[in-house]
């Protein structure tokens, strides 16, 4: 082979090779082509992405705020209630205090009334018998108390009751009277007689501590004799007493009210009830019950009018006190001077103190003076 035909083929080879590099280069070129295309497809399918996320996170902040919004306003809504449930909380817990306070008042005085309800009575024993009469409302809680008023009166007046009230009150009516007297007259004046009095009483009683009543005493013995034996045996321990601090006669209904120094004594003496004391020449049989203590807890008054009793005024001091008394009488006790049948009459003269006292007016029982 010649040198000439070694280059022919040395340069066609050449040839082929850059056909080679040019076609890889075309390939290289249309794969960077197609990478590109991927390429700015994927940066406008990111934009789109980014967009789309943007306006998502958009919704979603404005989604997160009414959420926000509506939890403060459940969340205010909830502090009202646990407000409002606080409160109520106080309110029952002051009615529970309250409750707790009643129920404690109300045990005390349960207390105090089992204490009364233990005791065999608590009044000393009389003797009663049924004379045949019956009363309506024999059920009913209560009990009657008889008025009994001490009226001071002055100097100068009178006081007459009628055995009628329309006499009274024509007396009332006429207001001034002449009354003859022999040789001379005097006018006096005819005034009504009223009265504050009770209407309505409610009492609280609880049993003294350091108190004892002392009843069905011996009414032969004298009266300081039976003070002086009691205070001896109940102020003796053997017996059950202790030391006496006071000794009481009640009169009015033959009792006597011991007071110990000590409190307790006077529960234990009342539970026995039955005591025999020793007078000297014989023995008696006392009974002890509880002594009450009462307080008035509630009192109406009402306005009382003396519908038979008229008050007489001014009244000279002329003659002696009976010698106008029974001309007074006399006076009021004709119908020609519109007066009638009398039942009482006092009379008080200037400068003297007369206490007159008014009982309970019944059908059967008339005022007292």
């Amino acid at each position: 082979m010649s040198t000439e035909d070694f280059s022919l083929v040395m340069d066609g080879e050449s040839l082929d090779s850059k056909q080679k590099e040019i076609h890889k280069c075309k390939n290289q070129h249309a794969a960077l082509l197609k990478d590109q295309k991927i390429l700015k497809d994927g940066i406008g399918n990111n934009k789109n992405f980014a967009k789309e996320f943007r306006q998502r996170a958009e919704e979603r902040k404005v989604s997160i705020e009414e959420e926000n919004k509506k939890c403060t306003k459940n969340i205010q809504k909830e502090k009202e209630k646990c407000s409002i449930i606080q409160e109520e909380q106080s309110r029952l817990q002051m009615e529970i205090i309250k409750m707790k306070e009643e129920l404690q008042s109300l045990d005390l005085k349960n207390s105090s009334l089992k204490k009364q309800t233990e005791i065999s009575t608590a009044v000393p024993e009389r003797r009663v018998v049924f004379q045949g009469t019956t009363k309506e409302g024999a059920h009913a809680v209560s009990f009657d108390v008889n008025s009994r008023i001490v009226y001071p009166m002055e100097g100068g007046t009178a006081l007459i009751t009628f055995e009628e009230e329309d006499v009274a009150q024509k007396i009332l009516n006429q207001k001034e009277h002449k009354v003859e007297l022999g040789d001379c007259a005097i006018t006096v004046q005819a005034k009504p007689i009223q009265f504050l009095v009770p209407e309505y009483v409610e009492m609280e009683t609880q049993v003294c501590p350091r108190r004892i009543l002392v009843s069905n005493l011996p009414k032969e013995e004298p009266e300081d004799r039976t003070i002086d034996k009691l205070d001896i045996y109940f102020s003796k321990k053997k017996n059950g007493g202790g030391e006496v601090e006071d000794t009481d006669m009640l009169h009015d209904s033959g009792t006597v009210v011991i007071t110990f120094v000590d409190d307790n004594i006077a529960k234990r003496l009342s539970d026995k009830q039955d005591h025999e004391v020793d007078f000297g020449r014989k023995k008696y049989k006392v009974k002890v019950t509880p002594f009450l203590n009462g307080e008035i807890s509630q009192m109406k008054i009402c306005n009382s009018e003396c519908m038979r009793t008229v008050l007489l005024t001014g009244i000279p001091d002329i003659m002696e006190k009976d010698n106008l008394q029974d001309n007074l009488e006399i006076h009021f006790q004709k119908t020609t001077n519109g007066g009638g049948e009398v039942e009482g009459i006092i009379y008080n003269p200037l400068g003297h103190t007369t206490l007159a006292l008014f009982e309970e007016d019944s059908p059967k029982d008339s005022q007292a003076m």
